[in-house]
């Protein structure tokens, strides 16, 4: 009997999926299969009094998944925002989603997006590895991370940095922020104005 699950062994660690939140489904869709070549593996719909959600899962490449929810009258707020960081007051670089990358598969992408008019944000070198950003349909940046020998593990020298305010790497814009790789979404978050005392 076929009932849709995969005979895989059952992963006991690291992640299964992270879920983010997203206004139009198949514009989310379409930038993570269509443009980063991530099949949707599963959509679940749940409808009840008077809303639904759907629930996209898209395979990474290595059976770990990225998935969306698009909501409606399931208790969010009208002005709800996918965007995680400049939503939350952070710019927009803070919360992202970086996928290991080799050269080929960010060239791919790369290709893909640019033929749809997607542009790269920045792509930097921190000296570990070189990074390719963009921001999807819903203002999440992602990135491509092709490591170039690694951070090594140093837990610590880690710790030890979790007190310090100075700066201890050096990163190297390859191509700088362009403003056209915003699509639209907004750098740095708006301020809202001082509420006033009642």
């Amino acid at each position: 009997m076929d009932d849709g699950l995969r005979n895989e062994e059952i992963r006991r660690t690291g992640f299964h999926h992270v879920a983010y939140a997203c206004r139009d489904a198949e514009a989310t869709r379409h930038f993570y299969e269509d443009l980063l070549g991530m099949p949707l593996v599963h959509t679940e719909v749940k409808a009840g009094e008077g809303g639904f959600f759907r629930h996209l899962f898209f395979d990474t490449g290595d059976g770990t998944c990225i998935a969306f929810f698009e909501v409606q009258g399931v208790g969010e707020r009208d002005d709800y925002s996918t965007e995680v960081s400049t939503g939350n007051g952070l710019p927009v670089w803070v919360n992202h989603v970086a996928f290991a990358a080799d050269e080929e598969r960010a060239r791919q992408a790369e290709e893909r997006l640019a033929a749809d008019d997607i542009v790269p944000l920045m792509e930097v070198d921190h000296g570990w590895c070189v990074s390719l950003y963009y921001l999807d349909p819903n203002g999440i940046m992602v990135e491509f991370c092709r490591d170039t020998g690694g951070f090594g593990d140093d837990p610590g020298s880690a710790a030890d940095r979790l007190g310090d305010t100075e700066a201890t790497d050096v990163s190297t814009y390859l191509r700088p922020l362009d403003p056209a790789g915003l699509r639209g979404f907004n750098p740095l978050p708006t301020r809202q104005p001082a509420q006033e005392d009642a």
